[in-house]
């Protein structure tokens, strides 16, 4: 029989890894946005994610509320531990959100500068603040900026651009395509190197993880970013995009993996409380858990439906 406070630990973090592969490369188009000079390439880059953009953004909110509904008492004591943070969080997604629209508002050069510089501060502060956080969460510290959470939070931020490049590979053309592809290619190395730094000082400054740091799974996952690194550089370098986007899709979830199995059977360490003892009773667990054995696999299609209709590459003049 399968144990459902064990199975929800796991969708929580398998939806916390979908948000950092679909948004994560919304963030990483945004802060490539800094890159472009050409009012024509960055209009592309805005048409490339607007249909998407917000529609990825509600798999935060799904983590959120399956966090709630699941296990209220380690959402309560994250939340009221790291409410400057959330605040911060809450105040970049919006940033994010909302400078694009501005930015299509006027055509004054200033008024563009100031919007896109938003743009650009939103998409990147937000993926490395919610490093920050996953890192605090994962090793139960009650203060906020600390080495190793720096530490991940600038490999998320690097792991969205990885993300974003391969995303710009599948929908721009021509010379900006394959500046992306460099990118992708240099971004890569970039986010393992940080990674592996961020493995290294755990496992040199917490004794109590490294049994968990050398754990089957563990491993597993190290050696399948190690692979999935190298699928990005490789499928870029060979101009294949589409493979190239695959494996940044799979980096999100070996990171999200690896965290969940350092924080198990803990779901919340700093309060020192358990999956056992931090899930709901059995019958609202028994409710949701059917609920949404339904829902899924419908958000799914949508999705897919959502991602078909946006197939090929944007062009400049589609409005954001």
């Amino acid at each position: 029989m399968i144990d459902l406070p064990d199975l929800w630990f796991a969708l929580v973090f398998a939806l916390l890894g979908t948000f950092l592969f679909l948004d994560g490369f919304d963030f990483g188009v945004g802060a490539l946005f800094a890159t472009r000079d050409d009012e024509e390439e960055r209009e592309t880059l805005l048409a490339a994610i607007g249909p998407v953009w917000d529609g990825n953004e509600v798999w935060l909110v799904v983590f959120g509320g399956a966090l709630f509904a699941v296990f209220p008492a380690a959402y309560a004591g994250l939340f009221s531990r790291h409410y400057p943070l959330m605040f911060a969080i809450l105040a970049t997604l919006i940033l994010r959100g909302v400078a694009p629209e501005f930015y299509e508002q006027r055509e004054d050069d200033g008024w563009r500068r100031a919007w896109s510089a938003s743009f650009v501060v939103g998409s990147v502060a937000a993926p490395f603040l919610l490093g920050m956080f996953a890192a605090n969460w994962v090793l139960g510290a009650t203060s906020v900026v600390n080495v190793p959470a720096v530490a991940l939070g600038l490999a998320v931020v690097a792991l969205t651009v990885v993300e974003g490049a391969a995303f710009l590979g599948l929908k721009t053309r021509g010379a900006l395509r394959e500046e992306m592809a460099t990118v992708a290619v240099r971004a890569a190395p970039a986010y393992l190197v940080l990674v592996v730094a961020v493995v290294g000082y755990l496992a040199f400054a917490r004794p109590d993880l490294r049994g968990a740091l050398a754990s089957p799974l563990s491993l597993t996952a190290v050696v399948l970013t190690v692979a999935l690194v190298a699928g990005v550089v490789v499928a870029a370098r060979g101009r294949r995009y589409l493979a190239a986007f695959v494996a940044a899709g799979g980096l999100p979830y070996a990171l999200v993996a690896f965290a969940a199995n350092l924080l198990y059977p803990s779901v919340d360490p700093a309060a020192g409380l358990s999956v056992s003892e931090g899930v709901v009773s059995e019958l609202p667990l028994t409710l949701m858990t059917g609920a949404t054995a339904l829902l899924l696999p419908v958000v799914l299609v949508y999705f897919a439906v959502l991602y078909s209709v946006f197939s090929g590459p944007a062009e400049p003049d589609e409005a954001y």
